[in-house]
């Protein structure tokens, strides 16, 4: 099986403010933004709820995908997390669990 990046999105308990990033270690980068690893953004802003994530094989396109989610508006971001999940539920359980896979997109989203 080779290497997997993820491109992820992650908010503050009321869902008024959102991060995007993209790491190689989701549940990894998840448990540092939860418990406010590093000084920064996520931590200021209490952003500590996993609610969406994509897989990509290589780096080159996660990258490219998380900056073309960081360019989206707010209403589109939206739509990208509702589709995947409605309820804006955190999902670090369920990658903690092994079950990634059930709320895994079939395809990375398509903006348009």
């Amino acid at each position: 099986m080779s290497k997997q990046y993820y491109v992820y999105i992650m908010t503050n308990k009321t869902n008024t403010t959102l991060y995007n990033g993209m790491t190689d270690n989701l549940i990894k980068r998840v448990w540092q933004h939860k418990n406010k690893v590093a000084n920064g953004f996520t931590s200021k802003y209490n952003i500590n709820k996993l609610v969406y994530y994509e897989v990509a094989e290589h780096p080159m396109i996660a990258i490219a995908r998380e900056k073309t989610i960081k360019n989206l508006v707010r209403r589109k971001k939206n739509q990208l997390v509702e589709g995947m999940n409605p309820n804006w539920k955190d999902l670090y359980s369920v990658i903690l669990e092994g079950t990634m896979h059930k709320f895994m997109p079939s395809s990375m989203a398509k903006m348009k």
